[in-house]
């Protein structure tokens, strides 16, 4: 079942992925490729309060590519702690918001200038990610990115979470496949989680589950 999905979730990964290089390349020689970014940001952060990080399995071309290609040169050492804490991930937001937020504004009115700033901004961050995927494990960069930072905060209005019963050996397997270094056998029902369902598929128990939980009224 494992291999069914992970050979499932590769075709859909191959067709996404490919869109990265083709706006991180042709952006800079056709710049309103640049606003191909706005697509993402609103699906990501869209998509975040009905199934949460959903949109980062394989929908998201970076998160897609950098588990096909970067997967290859990763270290898959662990991702500091510190990386995921709140705090540093709101500063890497607000960074980021800032330096977008004003080459828009000098720009605004300029469809060119404009798909420039976000082609800038790409380019910074991708390489981080490149960076940081080779350094530690592939997805670290989906930790501190800003708009999987506002698809966890969202994600706890989402009501879908992983659910562990009874029959959990604690044998921490679905620890192993998960490509967010995440703890399915604690039960909680972390933001982080790309809701990729490799846990679910690797437990020898079926122990693990997917549900939406209805929102109680106040």
């Amino acid at each position: 079942m494992l291999k069914e999905l992970r050979d499932r979730r590769k075709r859909l990964q191959a067709y996404t992925s490919v869109a990265l290089p083709l706006v991180l390349l042709g952006g800079w020689f056709y710049p309103l490729l640049g606003f191909f970014i706005l697509t993402c940001m609103v699906g990501a952060v869209g998509l975040a309060s009905l199934k949460g990080r959903a949109w980062c399995d394989w929908m998201c071309p970076r998160g897609s590519f950098y588990d096909l290609f970067l997967k290859k040169f990763s270290k898959n050492v662990a991702i500091p702690a510190f990386m995921r804490t709140n705090a540093f991930r709101s500063g890497v937001l607000a960074l980021l918001a800032v330096s977008l937020g004003t080459q828009l504004y000098f720009t605004w009115g300029d469809p060119r200038r404009m798909g420039m700033a976000f082609m800038r901004v790409l380019t910074v961050t991708t390489t981080a990610g490149i960076v940081l995927g080779a350094v530690f494990q592939q997805r670290a960069w989906c930790h501190i990115c800003p708009m999987g930072t506002l698809g966890k905060w969202l994600s706890k209005y989402s009501g879908h979470s992983l659910h562990v019963s009874e029959l959990c050996r604690d044998c921490k397997l679905c620890a192993r496949v998960c490509p967010m270094q995440l703890k399915p056998y604690e039960g909680k029902a972390e933001g982080d989680c790309i809701k990729c369902a490799a846990c679910a598929a690797a437990c020898p128990v079926n122990a693990l589950e997917f549900k939406r939980e209805l929102k109680k009224a106040a």
